[in-house]
């Protein structure tokens, strides 16, 4: 009886696969805002425990399917490799301009712009420290993986129009990973001290950090309304590290290193 079950509801779950990913998620977002609520009185946001269980059930995906497709790999979820698609993924993030105010987009001024430089330049000088620590010495090596630093997106760009090597630039992917997790856990809890609670800020805050995912997650943690804001500069700042990472810091990067 209970295979019979089972084998009802792959069937029903692999026909409706979107279906079944919304409820999934519902689901996972539910009990995040419950716990939210009950264990914390709402001083950790529900988004972010909720991307806490989706790293988690990530992790556990990744272990149970040989490290291939995660969950996807799981018949009852495979609707998840739709919906958490970059398709999605991209149309999420550039619907959020829409929920833009252009006055208070413009209190940012120089500053928000400014920030987009400086937000590049820094993550990329830490991506290279970091190489260099590990070892790297070579120019391709070091801008592939500064500019992984900067987004997982620019990393793999720039080390393709370089000439980078596949292991360098899954490196510069993981770096831009860290770095997105470490944004989306960290942002509730320095907002109160860095003055993350206003839309200009948070233009700021998405110029200096950039990684649209990682900015997406903390401010949705933070505050919603402020998402937006910070999305919007994001998506400036990784088109800058896409044009900037295999020209200009690439060439800085091997005047200095040969």
């Amino acid at each position: 009886m209970t295979d019979m079950i089972i084998e009802s509801l792959s069937k029903v779950t692999q026909a409706y696969g979107m279906i079944s990913a919304f409820a999934l998620i519902g689901v996972t977002m539910w009990v995040s805002y419950w716990l939210s609520a009950k264990l914390t009185k709402g001083r950790l946001h529900g988004s972010a425990i909720a991307i806490f269980f989706g790293l988690l059930l990530a992790y556990i995906g990744g272990v149970t399917t040989g490290g291939q497709k995660g969950l996807v790999d799981i018949p009852l979820l495979s609707g998840l490799g739709i919906l958490g698609g970059a398709m999605l993924r991209d149309f999420a993030i550039a619907a959020t301009a829409f929920g833009v105010n252009v006055d208070e987009l413009k209190e940012a001024g120089l500053a928000g712009v400014l920030s987009l430089f400086v937000g590049v330049g820094t993550s990329f000088i830490a991506g290279v420290a970091v190489a260099l620590a590990f070892g790297y010495t070579d120019a391709v090596s070091l801008t592939t993986i500064g500019a992984g630093a900067v987004t997982y997106i620019v990393g793999p760009v720039t080390g393709a129009a370089i000439g980078a090597s596949s292991e360098v630039m899954a490196l510069s992917i993981a770096a831009g990973l860290v770095k997105a997790i470490v944004a989306m856990v960290a942002t509730p809890f320095v907002a109160r001290y860095i003055g993350l609670d206003n839309p200009r800020t948070a233009v700021i805050f998405g110029g200096l950090v950039g990684t649209s995912s990682g900015v997406a997650g903390g401010l949705a943690a933070t505050d919603p309304k402020l998402v937006p804001y910070g999305c919007l500069t994001a998506a400036f700042y990784t088109a800058i590290g896409c044009l900037l990472g295999p020209s200009l810091l690439f060439l800085v990067t091997r005047a200095i290193f040969g």
